[in-house]
């Protein structure tokens, strides 16, 4: 509240004014509130006939009121807002006023202009009402909404009520990738292991170690007997002269071919996964309050690819693929408790790249060549000339491993209604007797057509955010990397490890795509 203060001096002579005049009891008049205009940041003069004893306004966060003569009060507008101004004159009457500040008009057009100059053609309107900004309207996209509320956002708190114009639909990238391998291999291997069974009275056998050796068993009666772990390719035996020999001469040459092409289709902004393959078991032991106990963990093999495509204003596609193909390698493998557990040979590329559609990367490439040499020789023999080839063992292997990776991506759209769809050629015909097409739901000429245009023009901006969220991951993903399924664990746990339980065989995730 504003009051008037006057001096000593002054409220003598207002005193001795008073008293030179009779009493006269009269009774305070009010008149009905008016209203008064004033801008905020602006001021106001007010002639007041009569005089001025006191002034006062009820919310001085919005206006505030001074007395500069007698006769005359200055409101100063601070705030947009509605408020009550009191002026008591001299003599007892009130004047009432209700109090209107109304905010700057010069800003508000100011952010209108910017408005019209960033979103030309698009129906937004701005107005303020108590220090807060409501926008209404229509504008074409969610970028043009966060525009408008940015520039709105300069007048004070912005409330958005805007629409937005239902957007098309969202680009589609078919993503065709190319798996191109061949392993080829060629090994040759020559050894001897010589067994004696008594020439020369002598009995033993003479080995480089590196090929199973028969095993030589003498009783007390003399008898020499020999036991054939591995006959290998060759066996030689002369009983007249009691000498075994085992030879191994062996060349092998093994080839593998790999062509693979997935093809996955994505909505842009939107990942996608794709696995031909299966899932093999594999026994794990557990500790802690369960030692002892035995789950089976399932590992995924196959052809797998993971990509993540983005349309990007260039209109290119930029692209974060990750293409696997693994198979599984029983030659690396391991036995655990009787049970074959197999490795797994995998071929994998994780990178970032922008193509335009049609455009091809090859962005993998691998070309190894390995010789491996392993050779054994008894010492002393193995150096006789001649004589010493047979002291000696060689195995020499010879690998030779291509790998390319190429990705092309593709903007498409869907196959028009009534266009033939893609389909494979079948080797046998099938039955000619039964159904020739699929049960399914009826068609539009039983339904009838369906709405060519959506139900709404536009919608709420807080809708279509909500629509373009992603939908919550599901308890199980697609392609999860393992998965456990454990077996009860024993009531009394023992100090004998359990027995390995039997391998499950392979789960297929879908028909393969390597030949």
């Amino acid at each position: 509240m504003t009051a008037i203060k006057f001096s000593a001096l002054g409220q003598a002579v207002v005193l001795a004014t008073l008293l030179s005049f009779p009493l006269q009891a009269q009774e305070p008049q009010a008149t009905a509130p008016r209203d008064l205009f004033v801008t905020a940041g602006k001021s106001l003069v007010m002639d007041i006939a009569g005089g001025i004893q006191r002034v006062s306004v009820a919310n001085p966060a919005l206006a505030e009121a001074l007395v500069v003569t007698p006769r005359e009060v200055l409101v100063n507008g601070l705030l947009p807002g509605e408020t009550s101004l009191i002026l008591w004159q001299q003599g007892g009457n009130r004047l009432i006023f209700d109090l209107n500040v109304r905010g700057s008009t010069t800003a508000l057009e100011a952010v209108r202009r910017e408005m019209a100059t960033e979103l030309p053609g698009q129906e937004v309107s701005i107005t303020v009402e108590q220090g807060n900004v409501f926008l209404r309207g229509t504008v074409k996209d969610l970028t043009s909404a966060a525009r408008a509320t940015s520039i709105a956002g300069t007048l004070g708190k912005t409330v958005n009520l805007l629409n937005v114009n239902v957007p098309p639909t969202d680009g589609q990238i078919l993503l065709k990738v190319k798996f191109a391998n061949v392993d080829r291999a060629a090994s040759t291997e020559l050894g001897a292991n010589l067994v004696s069974t008594g020439a020369g009275n002598t009995f033993g056998r003479v080995t480089t170690g590196q090929f199973s050796a028969p095993t030589l068993n003498v009783d007390s009666t003399g008898t020499s007997t020999f036991t054939l772990s591995d006959a290998l390719n060759i066996f030689l035996f002369r009983p007249d002269l009691n000498l075994a020999a085992t030879i191994r001469a062996l060349q092998t040459k093994r080839i593998l071919d790999i062509l693979a092409e997935p093809n996955v289709l994505a909505i842009d902004g939107k990942s996608a996964s794709f696995l031909a393959g299966g899932e093999f078991p594999f026994p794990t032991v557990q500790g802690g309050s369960n030692a002892g106990a035995v789950t089976i963990q399932w590992r995924e093999f196959g052809i797998r690819i993971t990509f993540l495509p983005t349309i990007t204003p260039r209109g290119t596609i930029r692209l974060q693929v990750t293409p696997e193909v693994s198979a599984l390698d029983f030659a690396n493998g391991l036995t655990f408790q009787g049970t074959t557990i197999p490795a797994l040979s995998t071929r994998r590329v994780q990178t970032e790249i922008e193509l335009e559609t049609g455009q091809s990367f090859a962005i993998g490439g691998l070309l190894d060549n390995r010789v491996t040499d392993n050779w054994s020789k008894v010492p002393g023999l193995g150096d006789i000339p001649f004589l010493g080839k047979l002291f000696q063992s060689k195995a020499r292997t010879k690998s030779n491993t291509e790998l390319l990776v190429v990705v092309t991506p593709e903007l498409v759209r869907p196959v028009p209604a009534g266009q033939p769809v893609p389909d494979i050629t079948m080797p046998l015909e099938f039955m000619d007797w039964g159904a020739k097409e699929m049960p399914r739901t009826p068609g539009m000429s039983a339904t009838g057509t369906a709405p060519a245009r959506p139900p709404k023009e536009s919608i709420p901006v807080e809708e279509l955010i909500r629509s373009l969220q992603p939908a919550p991951a599901s308890a199980a993903p697609a392609f999860a990397p393992s998965s456990s399924t454990p077996n009860p664990p024993p009531a009394q746990p023992s100090s004998t490890p359990p027995a390995s339980p039997a391998p499950a065989p392979p789960r297929s995730a879908a028909p393969g795509a390597a030949s």
